[in-house]
């Protein structure tokens, strides 16, 4: 997506970066999340209608520190600051930042001083809002004025109308803010004069439009998984392209229980194009043979996945396109966008430099959220907008240690019970993903009198908005009971159920 009239989230390193975006996205605003080290001649090029400048673990004292380029304070375009985000305008227009030794963490009570601006949209003189801050704002910069307090923080918030630029000290993205959402829309509708036009009729459009320029007439093949991103992805090139598509589904034999027999189900008479299935399990399972380390089963698996495509197209003779289910928070966690690497997804780092396709990928902008609101304008069914996130790599990724047939095995029927389970009790929808995970130990039991030495089973549930961040569910003990007594007592070869109660983060949701 161009970032022209866009609103560019600058990040710093925050925790809620992805959340900024996705707020702004919310007020049907195209956003992008941008490095702190982006130049003024870079921000002209892009023409951004506005930009956000985020949060951040760093003191703005800090040597190092991430600072901006001061140039873009001058360049008219409305800015808002968020807590180092605000702290920084402060510091680069001249006021003052210090550490008072009186920080504040969690919800806070602020004194408003001034709605006329920023913060018209809340409702009451004293507003609960989120505070994550060591350092804090001691007084203004010339031109700009404090438009709110608090009691440990003498400048909760400040703003400067003329030069439109604006910094709050507390968090708006996130819901413990009480008016967050209608400040972001505030700044980004009515000072920044955004146009609401990043809506699912408008992506579709411009989709289409952007993959019948890369294809032409060129043949296209689709990696199809049976999840909501592959099946949105295939959808939007088949109306893009029609019969130029072929999907393919690989059967690594890392799915879950069944995958291939019901993707086939599912797709082979949903999509009136051809579905290869690729029967590959033994060319998986030895490549992983002996192989540990995540980082390395994930690039292993990437490249044997378009080995596996290159050969399929190479028999059909002229495809040399290649559709993937790539989403926004896949490049970022794999360090696209300027960003640390948390995990190398197999379809962004984990990909061979020296492949024969040339990717199309019509979802890498978008959350996942937003891939389901897409997918149901395009008329996918509830059944498979509504299936949970699973990793490309599968259930390799979910066995910590290497893979072997029997630990698949294993770890293929007690997931099975976990989603079973998660089912039949109601919570499947309300959960971002629930499965179950295989650490490669053994630990003592005893059944029927008898000494064990079997595998544990972990239990991982989580909630989450966009998988950027998840807290981990509180399911029912009366559930996880039911699911503990199934694991020990139907799967041969484990004694033990634990239940992980990692957020992320400062866990990630996979185990590798």
């Amino acid at each position: 997506m161009s970032s022209n009239g866009a609103i560019l989230v600058v990040d710093f390193g925050a925790q809620y970066s992805q959340l900024i975006a996705r707020r702004v996205r919310e007020a049907n605003v195209y956003s992008e999340i941008v490095s702190y080290e982006i130049t003024e001649r870079e921000i002209k090029d892009r023409a951004p209608v506005g930009i956000i400048l985020s949060g951040g673990p760093k003191s703005v004292h800090q040597p190092g520190a991430p600072s901006l380029d001061p140039n873009i304070f001058g360049l008219g375009i409305p800015i808002l600051g968020i807590c180092y985000g605000a702290q920084l305008i402060a510091q680069i227009e001249g006021g003052t930042v210090l550490k008072t030794g009186r920080g504040e963490y969690g919800r806070t009570t602020i004194e408003v001083n001034d709605r006329s601006g920023i913060l018209a949209c809340l409702a009451r003189q004293e507003s609960q809002v989120w505070m994550s801050h060591s350092d804090s704002i001691v007084s203004v910069p010339d031109g700009y004025k404090i438009s709110a307090s608090s009691l440990q923080a003498p400048v909760a918030a400040l703003e400067n109308a003329s030069k439109k630029i604006y910094g709050v000290q507390f968090h708006p993205e996130v819901v413990h803010t009480d008016g967050g959402r209608e400040l972001i829309n505030l700044f980004v509708r009515e000072i920044c004069g955004a146009t609401p036009n990043w809506t699912s009729a408008s992506i579709i459009e411009a989709s289409v439009a952007k993959i019948r320029s890369q294809v032409g007439d060129g043949k296209v093949l689709c990696a199809l998984s049976g999840g909501v991103d592959s099946a949105v992805a295939a959808t939007l090139v088949h109306r893009a392209v029609g019969e130029q598509l072929t999907c393919v589904f690989v059967d690594t034999g890392l799915m879950r229980k069944g995958e291939a027999d019901e993707v086939e189900a599912l797709f082979a008479g949903k999509f009136h194009v051809e579905l290869i299935m690729a029967d590959e399990k033994d060319r998986f399972l030895s490549k992983l043979q002996g192989v540990e380390d995540p980082e390395s089963k994930r690039k292993i698996i990437g490249e044997n996945f378009i080995r596996v495509f290159e050969s399929i197209a190479k028999k059909l003779g002229d495809h040399k396109f290649l559709v993937q289910g790539t989403l926004y928070p896949d490049v970022i966690e794999s360090g696209g966008q300027d960003a640390a690497i948390i995990k190398t997804h197999h379809n962004v780092g984990g990909l061979p430099e020296d492949m024969d396709f040339k990717l199309i990928e019509p979802l890498r902008d978008l959350f996942k959220d937003e891939v389901r609101t897409i997918g149901l304008e395009l008329g996918l069914s509830e059944e498979i907008i509504w299936r949970q996130p699973f990793p490309g790599p599968g259930l390799a990724v979910r066995i910590v240690g290497e893979v072997t047939k029997e630990r698949l095995d294993i770890l293929s029927a007690a997931d099975a019970i976990v989603v079973e389970e998660v089912k039949s009790y109601g919570l499947w929808k309300e959960l971002w993903q629930s499965f179950a995970v295989l650490p490669a130990v053994r630990s003592v039991g005893v059944m029927g009198d008898e000494r064990t030495y079997a595998y544990p089973i972990i239990v991982r549930a989580v909630t989450s908005e966009d998988a950027m961040t998840a807290d981990w569910a509180r399911l029912p003990f009366e559930l996880l009971d039911r699911i503990a007594n199934r694991l020990i007592n139907e799967v041969a070869g484990v004694n033990r159920v634990a239940y992980d109660i990692t957020s992320k983060p400062p866990g990630t949701i996979e185990w590798e």
